[in-house]
């Protein structure tokens, strides 16, 4: 695979297993281009650090690879992380197989729900742009891909923020907070929904209804003028999954689709990966932490929670089925817009 040039009835991507609702300037980057580089040795050190890098705790010298290595994405700092994704793309030059190489390089990260915000851009609370320690579903599976298609830390944040938002500005009211019509579209460029051609003719549906500006207003405490959305999204039910499974590929987009009360949703996300026997497992970031699991052994688990919220008489979510979002071949990045200058408050600087 090559990346080429430039660049509430739903689950709020605030968190992995949001309950659906009652009711229905900077300036952009350069055009980026993310090549992988052809196959190389292995170095025995990574690259010499900067001064800059230095003075924030990362070693002044040749860092010992073998030593990096040997911890998980979530025990290292961020010049860790920028030089451990530098060298992940020299020596995995497939960005499916980078894609979880570095998923499971983060296996028994702990999972924490409702972790990241825009602090200190903004000031609705106090969750900062990145996590490292811990992640919940959303932010396991935009760290990984952020990771996968960047050279740097620098790098890797700024991908982040342009999966994290429409058109990567910035903002709680730009965040991708639904995932069927927010995440989904708005990363076209890295994703594409094959859910409908999979279920085949005649497949599953469900409809959405989503009010982006009721629902900034009571979580978020922000006014933004918003029209309701109404869209009919495709899955694949989940007694037909086993028999579609040898058509995902490592790194496609997996979204879990749940039910309760009539309504449908997308209450949980994660990643293909193929292991070493050719089987495709979900890799996926969920209590108490990230795993690999097979599907049948995420079945088992969601029914012995079904199981457990009936006899305990909760009328929980049960599970419905998949949606599947195929990595792009030929992923072209595109810059973010401009970030636009903060409307002053009043009383403030004009």
């Amino acid at each position: 695979m090559r990346i080429l040039p430039p660049i509430l009835i739903a689950a709020a991507l605030a968190g992995c297993a949001s309950t659906p609702p009652t009711s229905a300037p900077l300036a952009p980057p350069a055009a980026r281009v993310i090549a992988p580089h052809p196959l190389a040795a292995q170095p025995a050190s990574l690259p010499v650090a900067s001064s800059a890098a230095a003075a924030q705790g990362q070693p002044n010298g040749p860092v010992d690879l073998e030593t990096l290595l040997r911890k998980q994405i979530y025990q290292m700092s961020p010049p860790e992380v920028g030089r451990y994704i530098a060298y992940m793309h020299m020596a995995e030059p497939d960005l499916r197989k980078r894609i979880a190489a570095i998923g499971r390089k983060n296996i028994g990260q702990p999972y924490v729900l409702n972790l990241l915000g825009e602090y200190p851009y903004e000031l609705h609370d106090t969750l900062p742009m990145f996590s490292l320690q811990s992640s919940d579903c959303v932010v396991f599976a935009e760290h990984t891909y952020a990771m996968a298609m960047s050279q740097s830390w620098e790098e890797f944040f700024w991908m982040l923020q342009r999966i994290r938002y429409k058109d990567g500005v910035v903002g709680v009211a730009t965040r991708n907070h639904y995932t069927e019509v927010d995440w989904n579209i708005n990363n076209g460029w890295l994703v594409t929904d094959i859910s409908a051609e999979l279920a085949g003719p005649g497949g599953p549906s469900y409809p959405l209804t989503i009010d982006r500006a009721t629902f900034l207003k009571t979580r978020h405490q922000t006014t933004a003028a918003m029209p309701v959305q109404l869209s009919r999204e495709f899955f694949v039910a989940k007694e037909k999954v086993a028999e579609m499974l040898s058509q995902l590929q490592e790194g496609d987009f997996v979204n879990v689709i749940s039910t309760r009360g009539g309504a449908y949703w997308a209450s949980h996300v994660g990643l293909i990966v193929v292991d070493a026997n050719g089987r495709r497992n979900f890799l996926n970031s969920a209590e108490p932490n990230v795993r690999e699991e097979s599907f049948d052994d995420f079945f088992a688990r969601t029914l012995a929670r079904e199981e457990r919220n009936a006899r305990e008489g909760r009328a929980g979510q049960k599970l419905a089925g998949f949606k599947f979002l195929r990595l792009n071949d030929n992923i072209v990045v595109p810059p973010a817009l401009p970030q636009p200058r903060p409307v002053a408050t009043l009383g403030g600087p004009r």
